[in-house]
């Protein structure tokens, strides 16, 4: 589940720069005609001691990006490569986004503050370095959505519109423009070990792993070090894919240079949630093959950790490489359980009869129309809500043997109001849709704030308190 919120003092911190300056490049944030704040997260601002700041104050760090007090004094794009879609392309890294700065949060986690739409960098190739306001819409959207369902994110924490008309070939233009700001445990990816491992960069790669393990596990390293870290991203990996699987949740582009080695999800593009139990359900219209589609999403990870090891492989010998990646599938199974049962807020019993219920309920929801939402919230804590409009299905064949399985599991915390409400909270591409077109027609925002205090109601009753 996901780390909850603690307050903290503002402790600023600079460990970035132990890495040197192979790692990146020190860039200037692009100058924006307009500054409009229109998402602030004091919520996780009050974590790393910044909740305290004016607008006027947080525009000025988070728009025209003065440098936080004994942070990082100048943004840097990060350098990485990555497999996109399973071929390899040296020529990416941070082309519009850069690492503003670091601190300390409440669980004294080393935490960063990225950006996404502050213009043109190194490697920016054609792009124009900006961001739709949309799309920094629908990333509030999905981070606070998969944040309640307990999924591991980053956080949206900033923003704010910034007064340019944007073309894009894949929607209505031009368009709003918007400058973001994520907070996440770490930016660091795959790709920056595959970066390294291109380039033969040994001394780095022992480098980036110490930094890692060091900031990351709180592990110091030694000649096990790509092992430790191998081992720390196979087991993250495993459950992230896992609570993908339990929310419903298609990231869309899970290319290597998309896989934090933190094992955060983070950078939502083309993103969804399946309304139904499809498995060849895909988010991507570009994704024709289905590579990314929602039941392959852990395969899709399992390939991406593959090719952090293959990159260790410049330091490390294979065959204890091979052993951890081959360990990935027993740990995902658990994961799995884990995050299902989580989603349904019941205990686990044993793994025979954990395996028979989720078979059942996975086989039940492929059969009817009944969605996922509607399921995990009927029948949240083992117990089937009377009233719903899904009954007829669920006295249907299909679920005879949830029906029968359920009633031998217990609730795992107490009962919210939430579970008395008509209808589950959702996010389905209809309700994104229109969330965004009262943005766009009429410059409301007040369907967003309504659906960000939903969504973090739903939370609340996830975590059972």
């Amino acid at each position: 589940m996901s780390i909850l919120p603690q307050a903290s003092t503002y402790r600023p911190e600079t460990a970035i720069h132990e890495l040197g300056a192979d790692f990146y490049d020190p860039v200037e944030a692009a100058q924006f005609p307009q500054h409009v704040l229109r998402f602030r997260n004091d919520r996780w601002a009050e974590t790393v001691g910044l909740a305290g700041l004016s607008d006027e104050q947080w525009i000025a760090h988070f728009g025209r990006f003065e440098p936080l007090d004994g942070s990082l004094q100048q943004p840097l794009a990060l350098r990485y490569h990555g497999h996109q879609f399973r071929s390899y392309n040296p020529e990416i890294g941070d082309g519009r986004g850069f690492l503003f700065a670091q601190m300390r949060d409440g669980a004294d986690r080393l935490m960063d503050l990225g950006t996404k739409g502050s213009g043109q960098t190194p490697y920016s190739r054609f792009g124009d370095g900006r961001l739709t306001l949309k799309g920094g819409v629908r990333e509030i959207l999905a981070t606070e959505m998969l944040e309640a369902l307990g999924v591991e994110t980053s956080k949206t924490f900033s923003l704010i519109e910034t007064g340019e008309a944007l073309e894009r070939n894949d929607e209505p233009s031009p368009t709003r423009s918007s400058v973001m700001v994520r907070l996440s445990h770490g930016h660091i990816r795959i790709g920056t070990f595959q970066r390294l491992a291109t380039l033969r960069e040994p001394e780095n790669m022992k480098t980036l792993i110490a930094y890692c393990l060091k900031h990351y596990f709180g592990e110091e390293a030694a000649e096990d070090g790509p092992e430790k870290l191998l081992a720390h991203v196979v087991a993250g990996g495993a459950r992230l894919a896992a609570s993908y699987m339990a929310a419903g949740f298609v990231h869309g582009v899970l290319n290597s240079d998309n896989i934090a080695i933190t094992t955060e999800s983070f950078d939502y593009g083309p993103w969804r949630f399946t309304p139904n139990w499809e498995p060849g359900f895909t988010a991507a219209y570009f994704d024709q093959t289905g590579l990314y589609a929602f039941a392959r999403q852990a395969e899709a990870i399992h390939w991406d950790i593959a090719q952090l090891a293959v990159s260790l492989r410049l330091i490390e010998e294979a065959e204890p490489l091979i052993k951890l990646i081959e360990g990935f599938g027993p740990l995902y199974q658990d994961a799995y359980r884990e995050s299902m049962l989580g989603r349904l807020g019941v205990e686990s019993r044993s793994r025979k009869e954990d395996v028979a219920l989720l078979t059942a309920i996975e086989k039940a929801l492929r059969e009817s129309d009944v969605t996922i939402d509607r399921f995990f919230f009927d029948w949240r804590g083992g117990q089937r809500r009377g009233g719903s409009p899904a009954d007829p299905a669920y006295d249907d064949d299909a679920f005879a043997a949830v029906a029968e399985a359920m009633p031998a599991y217990r609730a795992a915390s107490p009962r919210h109001a939430y579970w008395s409400d008509p209808d589950p909270c959702s996010m389905l591409i209809e309700e994104v849709e229109a969330i965004w077109s009262r943005i766009d027609e009429a410059d409301d925002w007040q369907p967003l704030t309504a659906k960000v205090e939903g969504i973090r109601r739903m939370g609340e009753a996830m975590q059972g308190h």
